[in-house]
């Protein structure tokens, strides 16, 4: 039995949590942490979703997106599926699921108890499940309820039952075997116990054979251990196949528990969102190259951090590949590329977004190159350790990628940087790959203002030097607004 809650045909991979370099400059970690708290395995399948995200297509978003919606809709009936399906990994109840043992008996006996506690669970799982599967309407969700009722039924469940009470042996193992040379036992099969064997009523009621016995001595070690290996060449196969069977419920248990988490995760950073008065959308993988559409897009983030909702941003990119974003100092220029990269992830890892609508084409990559403070270790300067960077995205990336540059290459003279930055981006263009830059540098945004695949944005700046914190469509400014950053740091209040 497979899941199939993250994909529609393969089961969900969380081995890979490496997210990526650019996980910091977006600060993904908060948006973790608001997710998932303290809760490491949570943590690792959300870290282990994103990481992911670049390989999902359109029919894989839209998948996760309709279960998460209906999760949205029975999130309390969803968080008890989670817990039952979390029972065997607990502490409190994790050694009853332990596989162990290297001798036939012992794997046997470790098997019995883990199937037997095992499919307790999967039959409060279904019937659980049952009772919220009318209101599914998701694919994933109606898939899984239709092998829940398929495949533990309860003919089949009460049969298992029976035969794992047959393989606990609490009145001993039935065993034959021929005599081979040097009187050694050989062929040596398990057997079905007949009438006489299940009780010793029946044994005395029912006609049959004249049967012997032979009872060792508490301190006849060697026979014990003769009896063992007879034992244990009688119980070979069938502890084997019944240790691989309980591998695989739990097996089925553990991808039940590791899909759900993604939900459960979502659940609660819808909570926190939502508690903050922030919007939420989910938003539409386009089918187009270079499209990109929000509407309202805000910084998660930043609300996470704030404690509040924040401001947001309309953009309609119509099929341009290059953005650049200019304008006023602490204008939400840096805040809106941050908004634009949590929302490419989280698109394509299936979730919602801070916007109240959102639809952009998908990308093989997210990489970021933010302008990074000066570290006294470095062996060069902080250019050639821009440059550095770069030539680590520029082997990492390929067609379709998605680069956000903020205030990249202004360590050096305006000119020079302009220039290295024009001749980087053009030929990141030229390679389907779309670039959002945030730049001061004049020189370089003016380059490219006859370019028809070029957007420009421009943080607001009121009259009075205010901030409304909003990007609009509008080409760059000759000049920064500096004299306000020096009011604000150098002026005093009143004079």
């Amino acid at each position: 039995m497979r899941c199939l809650l993250m994909h529609p045909d393969r089961d969900f991979d969380r081995t890979a949590t490496d997210v990526g370099a650019f996980a910091a400059d977006v600060e993904l970690p908060v948006l973790l942490g608001a997710a998932v708290g303290d809760d490491r395995f949570l943590r690792e399948v959300l870290a282990a979703a994103f990481a992911g995200a670049w390989n999902n297509d359109a029919a894989t978003i839209r998948r996760r997106q309709a279960v998460l919606q209906d999760c949205l809709a029975a999130a309390d009936g969803v968080r008890q599926l989670y817990a039952i399906a979390s029972e065997p990994f607990g502490r409190s109840r994790g050694w009853e699921f332990s596989l162990y043992g290297h001798d036939p008996g012992s794997r046997l006996a470790s098997a019995v108890r883990a199937l037997r506690s095992g499919l307790d669970i999967l039959r409060r799982f279904r019937d659980r499940f049952a009772v919220l599967a009318p209101g599914f309407r998701s694919a994933g969700l109606r898939e899984l309820d239709e092998t829940l009722r398929r495949n533990l039924d309860d003919a089949y469940l009460e049969a298992a039952a029976g035969d794992l009470r047959r393989l606990s042996f609490r009145r001993g193992v039935l065993l034959s075997a021929r005599v081979g040379p040097g009187g050694k036992g050989v062929g040596t099969v398990l057997r079905k116990p007949g009438p006489r064997d299940l009780s010793w009523l029946r044994t005395a009621l029912t006609p049959g054979g004249r049967s012997l016995t032979y009872t060792l001595h508490p301190r006849d070690d060697a026979g014990a251990q003769a009896f063992t290996e007879l034992k244990g060449r009688g119980l070979g196969q069938v502890s084997r196949e019944l240790f691989r069977a309980a591998g695989h419920v739990l097996g089925f248990l553990d991808a039940l528990r590791t899909e759900l988490a993604f939900f459960i995760a979502c659940l609660q950073l819808h909570d926190r969102l939502t508690a903050l008065g922030e919007t939420l959308c989910f938003p539409e993988p386009a089918g187009t190259e270079a499209a990109f559409t929000c509407r309202n897009l805000r910084d998660p983030c930043l609300a996470l951090t704030l404690g509040r909702a924040t401001v947001g941003t309309d953009v309609s990119a119509g099929g341009r590949r290059l953005v650049v974003i200019t304008g006023a100092n602490r204008g939400g220029k840096s805040t809106f590329l941050r908004s634009v990269g949590l929302a490419q992830l989280m698109l394509q890892a299936g979730l919602f977004v801070a916007a109240d609508a959102f639809a952009s084409s998908l990308h093989t990559g997210l990489f970021t190159h933010y302008r990074h403070e000066e570290d006294r270790t470095m062996r060069s300067g902080k250019f050639d350790e821009e440059l550095a960077r770069m030539s680590t995205i520029a082997d990492a990336v390929r067609g379709g990628g998605l680069v956000l540059f903020n205030e990249s290459f202004a360590a050096t003279n305006e000119r020079e940087g302009a220039e290295v930055a024009r001749q980087i981006v053009g030929a990141l263009l030229e390679n389907r790959i779309t670039v959002f830059f945030v730049t001061h540098m004049f020189e370089l945004s003016r380059s490219f203002l006859a370019d028809d695949h070029a957007l420009f944005l421009r943080a607001d700046r009121e009259q009075d030097g205010g901030r409304s914190f909003r990007l609009r469509e509008a080409p760059p400014l000759p000049r920064s607004f500096g004299r306000d950053l020096f009011r604000r740091v150098f002026e005093v209040p009143g004079r």
